[in-house]
């Protein structure tokens, strides 16, 4: 078994179009969409989820008034300024903690002298297991503003993982987050080979190179394509040059093709929506990644 990530040093290059052709191209796979900050997969293989459950990502203070004695130590520890202070009306201060501003460091649980302030596990998420037309899919998505994307991804990875080896699968294909934090280090650690994905822009080369040295950190062997190469020819040249430098190989270019969007429109990947110039090169891409996977 196999593990192929799809990655990208920033976001909006086309990753998850190229994702979606890969799980329409490859056989006996099991998908998984690591972008659980903007999970977005969903939307062109069609899940239908059979198995899902709750994510614990933090913890989360919750004052007791019955037990508070109205100190204010909470309040002035707090530097997320996640405590409320509130006049009661008698000439005393109610205090209370906004979810939404409360980051789950314990400082207040610690410091309270009346050990008034609870601290319970926070749900931030949820994770999904799904049939689609391509497979097995392993999904989840954050709660707004919600905590320990890494280790949801670690989950996710690890679920798809399971699911694939006690179904004799051959591949686990990663849709992976954009960037290079904490969420991308989750996706790649211990996969056998990344195909990042840029695109012929200023910001699109500089975030592939930190990808690219990201990658050479761990250990993990890197193909590179191009998506809408054609916009800028000189640039993609130089992506070109620049990642084979540090030991990236090249698998292919894709064009700028409306094809590409239609086929979105119509909830489906380019290469399952007819012939087009998109659809042609994002097979040339796959032939030649499943090769270099194959090597690896």
């Amino acid at each position: 078994m196999k593990e192929l990530v799809i990655c990208s040093g920033k976001g909006g290059t086309g990753k998850t179009s190229v994702t979606a052709a890969l799980a329409a191209l490859s056989q006996n796979r099991v998908l998984v969409d690591g972008d659980v900050d903007a999970a977005d997969l969903y939307m062109v293989v069609g899940p239908r989820p059979y198995q899902e459950g709750d994510f614990e990502g933090g913890h989360e203070a919750v004052i007791r008034q019955e037990d508070c004695d109205a100190c204010g130590l909470c309040h002035e520890l707090c530097r997320f300024d996640a405590i409320t202070e509130t006049p009661d009306g008698s000439g005393g201060n109610v205090y209370q903690v906004d979810p939404v501003m409360c980051e789950g460091c314990g400082v207040c649980v610690h410091f309270c002298p009346t050990d008034a302030i609870d601290f319970p596990v926070s749900v931030t998420g949820q994770w999904f297991v799904s049939d689609t037309r391509h497979g097995p899919m392993v999904h989840a998505r954050l709660k707004p503003g919600g905590e320990n994307s890494g280790k949801l991804v670690t989950l996710v990875r690890e679920m798809a993982k399971e699911l694939a080896a006690e179904g004799n699968f051959d591949l686990v294909l990663v849709d992976g987050p954009p960037g290079i934090g904490c969420p991308v280090t989750a996706a790649i650690t211990n996969s056998d080979m990344i195909l990042a994905v840029t695109e012929p822009g200023v910001s699109g080369h500089h975030d592939l190179m930190r990808l690219l040295d990201l990658a050479k950190t761990f250990s993990v062997p890197v193909a590179v394509c191009i998506n809408k190469a054609d916009l800028n020819p000189k640039l993609s040249r130089k992506i070109v040059e620049d990642s084979e430098a540090r030991g990236a190989t090249m698998v292919g270019e894709i064009p700028f093709d409306p094809a590409i969007t239609q086929a979105q429109i119509h909830g489906c990947s380019v290469v399952e929506d007819g012939e087009s110039a998109a659809a042609e090169a994002m097979r040339s891409v796959w032939k030649k990644t499943e090769a270099l996977l194959n090597q690896v």
